[in-house]
């Protein structure tokens, strides 16, 4: 399997290169050039296979010929030993024919853990057999970072840098990133949004020198290695409800599209996906741009579903890149009009062939609480603002014409306030998280400066270090 980006001027590559390497050097996103299909009768076999099983039959496709098959096993089977439910991502029905598919019962209770863990383990993996180190940078609303730092805290090849916007993840989100005292870990608050820490990340990438003397990784989800292993439970859910015999919508709540991606990528691979609903907070661009055709940044709108107060949706580059039908000059055209004004129009083409799959909509503040509490009410079943904002867009949009699952894609207790503050429950962390707000943090609080952050990478990573040897 070789790999393409969506800029167009980046060399293709090989599954390991594609994930060692997170982001292309022209600044796309890296895309297989081929979808592998499951066919209908694979698709009914997963009914009766445990996740890991599935997941090896998904992910196996796609780094064919360079990863052992005996070694990837071992790798996806260590990669969800540490999940506290035996599914590893379970359907729970919460109303007839509506299901939400839990995403929480990893380590860092976010959906997040399902492809990170998967991916540090990979990736330790591939540098110590090509003998390398790595410096991973990634930027996070919360989620992300946890999740990162968790699988790669203990990776002997790696060291890892996240940056998070000051004041603006919730405590638990916080202290999950910052009370890992490991010595590769390193976190970065950075006085800024998300879009700010994601835009010095990709400004990191892009300098060629710093990016090639460091040996910089990604493990957001422009790294196509997250997004792969995210397939995975939208064939185990589709599997769970009767698939291939029946059609599934899914109701995702997304803010920067990677998550949502990944089900589009299931449904061309040969899952039958109805639609794949965009559910967004009050930071709507996603869902302003799959209805009125218009990608415009507005300023960003702080909620109690901070992972998702976003404006700069990196994965949607994929997706239109692939509406473009793979025409990476007028992409570049797009991203260009978005860098230099903030906006862009989509190509009616393109608009045409993304509503084919996709239905878009936004759940205010308020309604975002009434559905925390209507559900705990209904059904003393607590649910996280990012689940809230996806339940509640797919009631909206729900019909009688097949079933839907909305994705709970962290554990309420991540957000014991604004839970509280909806249904008057505080939800409970799992045991093995009590003692979190008593713990040591370790952080830097650095400006929003690309050249600062640069500065503090220079001086802690190995990577250099090892680069400096080899040329020796």
């Amino acid at each position: 399997m070789k790999f393409i980006s969506t800029r167009g001027k980046a060399p293709i590559v090989g599954f390991c290169d594609c994930v060692l390497s997170g982001l292309a050097s022209d600044g796309g996103l890296y895309l297989p050039q081929f979808w592998p299909q499951i066919s209908e009768t694979e698709i009914a076999s997963f009914a009766n296979k445990q996740f890991t099983q599935i997941a090896f039959a998904i992910i196996s496709r796609f780094c064919e010929g360079e990863i052992n098959n005996e070694i990837l096993a071992n790798i996806i089977n260590k990669s969800y030993e540490n999940f506290t439910h035996p599914s590893v991502t379970p359907i729970v029905e919460i109303a007839p024919s509506h299901f939400v598919l839990e995403l929480f019962h990893g380590p860092t209770l976010a959906f997040k853990d399902v492809a990170m863990q998967f991916l540090a383990r990979l990736m330790n993996h591939i540098l110590s057999e090509q003998n390398k180190r790595a410096t991973i940078i990634g930027a996070t609303s919360g989620d992300t970072g946890s999740a990162a730092i968790e699988a790669f805290k203990e990776q002997d090849n790696i060291d890892i840098f996240i940056l998070h916007p000051k004041d603006r993840t919730s405590e638990i989100q916080r202290r999950q990133m910052t009370t890992v005292l490991n010595k590769n870990v390193f976190n970065i608050a950075i006085k800024g949004n998300f879009d700010d820490c994601q835009k010095i990340v990709k400004d990191l990438f892009t300098d060629e020198n710093f990016r090639t003397d460091f040996s910089l990784s990604g493990v957001n989800s422009i790294n196509w290695g997250r997004i792969l292993a995210q397939i995975t439970y939208y064939f185990k859910a589709g599997a769970d409800l009767g698939a291939p015999f029946r059609e599934i919508d899914f109701c995702v709540p997304t803010g920067n599209f990677g998550d949502i991606f990944a089900g589009y990528a299931a449904k061309k691979m040969g899952l039958p996906i109805r639609h794949l609903i965009i559910a967004t907070n009050e930071n709507d661009i996603l869902a302003r741009a799959i209805n009125n055709g218009r990608y415009e940044i507005a300023k960003v709108i702080p909620t109690s579903s901070p992972s998702m107060d976003i404006q700069i949706s990196s994965n949607f580059e994929r997706l239109l890149f692939l509406s473009l039908e793979k025409d990476a000059e007028q992409l570049c055209s797009l991203m260009n009009s978005l860098k230099q004004s903030g906006k862009f129009t989509l190509p009616q083409n393109a608009l045409r062939r993304i509503r084919k799959d996709f239905l878009a909509k936004s759940a205010t503040q308020e309604e975002v609480n009434k559905t925390i509490a209507r559900i705990y009410d209904n059904s003393n079943y607590l649910i996280d603002p990012h689940t809230a904002v996806a339940i509640n867009i797919a009631e909206k949009l729900k019909d009688d014409k097949c079933q839907i699952i909305s994705l709970a894609t962290a554990h309420p207790a991540k957000f014991p306030d604004a839970v509280k503050n909806a249904s008057g429950k505080t939800p409970k962390l799992p045991a093995f998280l009590a003692d979190i707000l008593y713990k040591e943090e370790k952080m830097q609080i650095l400006p929003n400066d690309a050249n600062l952050v640069k500065n503090f990478i220079a001086q802690n990573s190995r990577a250099k270090n090892q680069q400096n040897q080899l040329r020796g």
